[in-house]
């Protein structure tokens, strides 16, 4: 006789199975719909992280390193003021590109007279130059660390011809790439930093709460962080690879100005968190480079870095117990150094092409080969070269690289003001116009700036 119950027992366990299979089915539902959401993501990943990566060059490197080997966790408070000021900044040009269709040189052009186009296009590109040679002269010193027989010039000569010859046979959109997974070599620095222990309760007192000192050394070294954080080929930079991601995407025709851009809320979206990853990245390793030098070099008495070996030591903990330490970590600096120098030289030279390509109105875009667009690659050349021969010179690679930050910061002062007036230009910007806190982002980073500026040559008064 069958048990009674039996036809319960399969309701039951049927139930149970379905309700097993309604579970799995939602949770690869819920899989898929996360995995979905982050690769759009890193999809709209691009003009603002490769700014980002770009913005700790080997200027930036140097002059946060200097920082933490004479300050130590001194100057820690600078970066959570610099952070919102820099992601409004470059928010605001990718946004400007993004609703134009044209970047910042064009629209000067278009709207502006000529002396503020030309006043602009000159403070960038001479910035840029400076700025070329010091970063090829890193490469060349980090070369050298490891291979102490190979001549400086021909190092610096041939990391030239190589990120001209990678522009000009490159596909954009590989090139692209390839500068965004570069950045993975800044992530020494924090763990060399967590590796090493930090006093953290005095890192969080010294990040949020400012200690002035001012002294000549101290000024200088300030205004070098500012800027090698808010540089002016940044400004250019974002904004036209932002018309390049438009053109590429059928958003627009042409970087030309053929054609309004089509936009949405949503790629506005895309584009703000695109610069709130990429600038977030960029902060944050900058700070770790602060704070693994002052713990590192700082603390052990190492308080000024005058050559790339004494750079290199900062990172030895990483690799403390391995054979050979001091040859890793030169090896850890120097790949960190031609890494970042391979993704910034391009950011350099293209953004003085984009600006002087677009004052003079030739075609311009790395979405164009090379025979569509001579004039563009061979400004690129042109500029690449220019700031080559900063290092026929006999310039210290170090103190070239942190007089670079210096530079850039008193260019970008008037470049703040003419990005501010064309984002709250209603007429080229419609309803995307700069917003209250855009605006007050913009606004506060030039004034920081111009008053950090005059500071600066106050304290060069004999």
């Amino acid at each position: 006789m069958s048990n009674p119950y039996t036809w319960l027992h399969d309701l039951v366990g049927n139930h149970n199975n379905h309700s097993l299979a309604e579970q799995h089915e939602a949770n690869l539902a819920k899989a898929r719909h996360q995995y979905g959401r982050f690769k759009r993501t890193v999809r709209v990943l691009g003009p603002g992280v490769v700014t980002g990566a770009a913005d700790d060059d080997p200027s930036g490197i140097a002059t946060y390193s200097q920082a933490g080997a004479i300050h130590g966790y001194g100057l820690l408070w600078l970066f959570p003021v610099m952070f919102p000021l820099l992601l409004a900044v470059q928010e605001s040009c990718a946004r400007i590109g993004a609703v134009t269709g044209d970047g910042l040189a064009a629209l000067l052009k278009k709207h502006y007279s000529r002396k503020v186009l030309f006043s602009a296009v000159a403070l960038v590109v001479v910035a840029n130059t400076v700025n070329i040679g010091a970063d090829l002269a890193a490469m060349a010193a980090a070369t050298q660390l490891l291979i102490p027989a190979a001549p400086f010039t021909g190092l610096a000569i041939f990391f030239a011809v190589i990120t001209v010859v990678m522009q000009i046979t490159v596909p954009y959109k590989q090139y692209a790439n390839i500068l965004k997974w570069l950045a993975i070599v800044l992530f020494a620095y924090p763990i060399t930093a967590f590796l090493v222990g930090q006093p953290w309760g005095e890192v969080l007192a010294r990040t949020l709460i400012p200690q002035f000192e001012f002294s000549k050394e101290t000024i200088y070294i300030i205004v070098g962080i500012l800027g090698t954080t808010i540089s002016p080929y940044l400004f250019f930079w974002n904004t036209s690879e932002v018309v390049e991601g438009e053109v590429e995407s059928h958003r627009i025709k042409s970087s030309s100005g053929t054609g309004v851009p089509r936009i949405s809320k949503q790629f506005i979206k895309d584009i703000r968190l695109d610069n709130i990853v990429g600038m977030g990245l960029a902060a944050v390793s900058a700070w770790f480079i602060v704070v693994a030098c002052a713990s590192v070099l700082n603390a052990n008495g190492i308080t000024e870095i005058n050559t790339a070996a004494d750079a290199a030591s900062a990172l030895e903990p990483l690799v403390d117990g391995f054979p050979h330490a001091g040859l890793i970590a030169k090896l850890l600096f120097s790949v960190g150094i031609i890494g970042v120098g391979l993704l910034a030289v391009p950011v350099l030279a293209g953004s003085s092409s984009y600006a002087i390509s677009e004052a003079i109105g030739i075609k311009e875009g790395y979405y164009r080969k090379f025979k569509k667009a001579h004039g563009f690659y061979g400004i690129i050349a042109l500029a690449t070269l220019a700031g080559l021969t900063i290092n026929f010179m006999n310039i210290d690679p170090i103190q070239a690289l942190i007089f670079t930050a210096v530079f850039n910061a008193v260019a970008s002062v008037p470049l703040l003001w003419m990005i501010f007036r064309v984002g709250n230009n209603a007429e080229i910007m419609g309803s995307y116009k700069n917003g209250t806190w855009s605006n007050l982002g913009v606004v506060t980073a030039f004034a920081l700036m111009f008053i950090a500026s005059g500071f600066l040559f106050y304290s060069l008064i004999p």
